[in-house]
């Protein structure tokens, strides 16, 4: 697919989880309609429990009971999910082979995944044996090995340190950039968002419903300086505080 084709068009309505016993039915989403072209990078943002992961999923083929249609890119999709999700009984190296299977040059694949999330020498380790940074690695490989022609980024830097975080966040940005993989990221961190993506779709509160969208103004190389990052975060973060408030007021 050529770069600026749409590659996604997500036209959601509406989604509800049914009730469970003596829980009740809960509406996760409202109206969320958006499409991403080949090779952007776009980000949602939202408060805790807006059902950003929900939306994730969806777009994923992972829950199909939703209103609405999504028009996804041909498989494979990748999907780096909030925890790794390794096998931790396998080598690292066996969690990559089990999402390629039977492919002539798996092995090559495999050790130039490894090499681009700079793990060249963690093949033969055991999953149980990574740290948390380590893992998150290799849970971007298992994602990038397929060649997918979307990722999914589901809050790919919780819980690790400052320091890992921000070394993690710039292994990413080298890998999607050289790549120029199509690529949608939830966070709830607008920073985040700022260095990563190149739009950025505002979520409401639970039921989460599209408040509109926000153009990051930062090329390439200015996402590498914080300074630069840090100036356009402040940016952003007043234009989707006013997204916000315009929405709290229409709502009255």
């Amino acid at each position: 697919m050529e770069p600026g084709v749409t590659a996604l068009v997500v036209d959601l309505r509406g989604k509800v989880f049914p009730a469970v016993g003596a829980a009740p039915a809960r509406q996760a989403l409202g109206s969320v309609r958006f499409s991403v072209r080949t090779g952007e990078r776009v980000a949602i943002v939202g408060p805790s429990g807006c059902g950003k992961t929900t939306l994730l999923n969806i777009v994923a083929g992972l829950d199909d009971d939703f209103e609405g249609r999504i028009r996804r890119p041909d498989p494979p999709i990748g999907y780096v999910f909030q925890e790794p999700r390794l096998l931790p009984w396998r080598t690292v190296a066996d969690n990559l082979r089990f999402v390629l299977g039977p492919v002539p040059d798996a092995e090559a694949r495999i050790a130039r995944a490894l090499a681009e999330v700079e793990l060249p020498d963690a093949a033969p380790v055991y999953a149980s044996r990574l740290s948390l940074g380590m893992a998150r690695r290799v849970a971007l490989a298992r994602a990038i090995v397929v060649r997918p022609s979307l990722v999914l980024l589901d809050e790919p830097f919780v819980s690790l340190d400052q320091p890992t975080s921000e070394r993690l966040r710039l292994l990413v940005l080298d890998l999607l950039e050289r790549h120029g993989i199509t690529t949608l990221l939830v966070t709830h961190d607008l920073r985040e968002a700022t260095m990563l993506a190149e739009r950025i779709l505002v979520l409401s509160a639970a039921p989460g419903r599209l408040l509109g969208e926000i153009a990051v103004a930062l090329g390439s190389p200015a996402r590498r300086d914080a300074a630069t990052v840090e100036a356009e975060h402040a940016r952003l973060r007043a234009a989707a505080r006013a997204l916000a408030a315009e929405a709290a007021e229409l709502s009255t």
